[in-house]
């Protein structure tokens, strides 16, 4: 089981995308990632072998010192954060922040679900990519889909994605067994993409259950 994670960075700050938004948050990002997306504004955090092995512990710590400052929640993110198995850090958060009659704090992660689930979370940020379509997992579990869109093909991958995640709970779903589409639906513009922009909104416009995520971080200057 994994003990250590390669830590490209920490740092606490708001959350800037998707249903948080604005949401005082700390986010730690792990190396390692190889769903290559030409668009990613991070990849410096591919290479995981650039980055050193920090414990769980020590991570823990400085997510127990966050949560004193004001952290409501944590969020993983990457790189992709399930190339690595988080049952050990999950587990250790949930151990070390619920100590003293606290309730554990709440951990989120942002993943393009192309590898199998590990760890446990109390939200689920799918960013699928349509090069590398996510598992049936995160489609079923996610509670939040968020789409970066660069060209007309990523609007029609929404569609689809929408469409399929319909179909899979029309399946599982009976008259005793009836499962709720009760995910948030995203669409976020590629950084300074004016194509991606204007796609973006005139889809949601016409579509009213896609909402918009921007990157309010960069807006404001903010980690």
């Amino acid at each position: 089981m994994t003990n250590c994670l390669p830590l490209v960075e920490k740092f606490h700050s708001l959350q800037g995308e998707g249903f948080h938004a604005g949401k005082s948050a700390f986010f730690i990002r792990l190396a390692g990632c190889n769903v290559g997306c030409s668009w990613c504004d991070t990849k410096h955090s591919w290479d995981q072998k650039k980055y050193p092995l920090v414990s769980i512990k020590k991570i823990v710590n400085e997510i127990k010192e966050a949560r004193d400052k004001g952290a409501s929640f944590l969020v993983i993110t990457g790189g992709e954060p399930l190339h690595h198995n988080l049952d050990n850090l999950c587990k250790a958060i949930n151990k070390e922040t619920s100590k003293g009659g606290e309730n554990p704090i709440k951990i989120h992660i942002e993943t393009s679900g192309v590898n199998k689930i590990s760890g446990n979370y109390d939200w689920i940020t799918l960013s699928p990519k349509r090069h590398l379509p996510p598992k049936t997992y995160f489609l079923e579990n996610c509670n939040e889909i968020k789409i970066i869109i660069n060209d007309q093909k990523d609007i029609d991958f929404a569609i689809d994605i929408k469409e399929e995640i319909i179909k899979k709970y029309q399946k599982l779903s009976t008259k005793n067994n009836f499962y709720e589409l009760n995910k948030k639906y995203y669409l976020q513009p590629a950084w300074e993409n004016d194509d991606g922009f204007s796609l973006t909104i005139d889809f949601i416009k016409k579509n009213p259950e896609w909402k918009l995520s921007l990157q309010t971080h960069k807006y404001l200057k903010i980690k």
